[in-house]
């Protein structure tokens, strides 16, 4: 079962295609996403059974030598993470907006994961990255007082880590909003 995901984020986009291709090579693990992202990083996200993940990451660790930068496990993460790093969530309704940023991928991981675990809320987009200076935001929807609380436990998250940027709620978002969101 892959309830697992992995990341291991590099200073070298050479570097991090070589760890990745080892990382999947030498665990049992599949590739969530592999790429560069801003500002000129690279990050592998992987998933499979815990065990398999805790070795690639490892494996990825170590082959990342001075181009390392960070790197998170994740045993049961919420299935919610993996379409919202694709993209490909398509919510039942949007209620309120919560939005949560990070001046790092890995935390917004997560944080987005505790989200998602602390209150009935829906993914909408996990973005790292891209387009964004290396930095990372997470919006989801649900009720006022789920993404309120959800927002609160993604932050906290955020904060112990000293990469928490900014966060907020729209109560009733406009239509004319919505459709930026996808």
């Amino acid at each position: 079962m892959s309830n697992a995901i992995g990341m291991v984020e590099f200073t070298s986009i050479a570097r991090g295609y070589y760890a990745a291709d080892q990382m999947v090579k030498i665990s049992d693990v599949e590739i969530v996403t592999a790429g560069s992202s801003c500002p000129g990083k690279f990050i592998a996200i992987v998933h499979g059974d815990v065990a398999a993940v805790q070795d690639s990451v490892k494996i990825g660790e170590r082959m990342a030598e001075e181009y390392f930068v960070d790197s998170i496990i994740i045993p049961n993460v919420s299935p919610e993470v993996f379409p919202a790093i694709t993209g490909s969530t398509t919510p039942d309704s949007i209620q309120a907006l919560g939005i949560l940023e990070s001046f790092s991928m890995a935390t917004m991981i997560l944080a987005a994961d505790a989200i998602l675990k602390t209150a009935n809320v829906q993914a909408l987009e996990l973005r790292l990255g891209n387009g964004i200076g290396g930095k990372a935001y997470f919006t989801f929807t649900g009720d006022v007082a789920a993404v309120q609380t959800s927002i609160e436990a993604g932050k906290a998250i955020a904060e112990e880590k000293g990469l928490y940027v900014n966060a907020e709620i729209i109560p009733s978002p406009s239509d004319k909003l919505i459709p930026c969101l996808f």
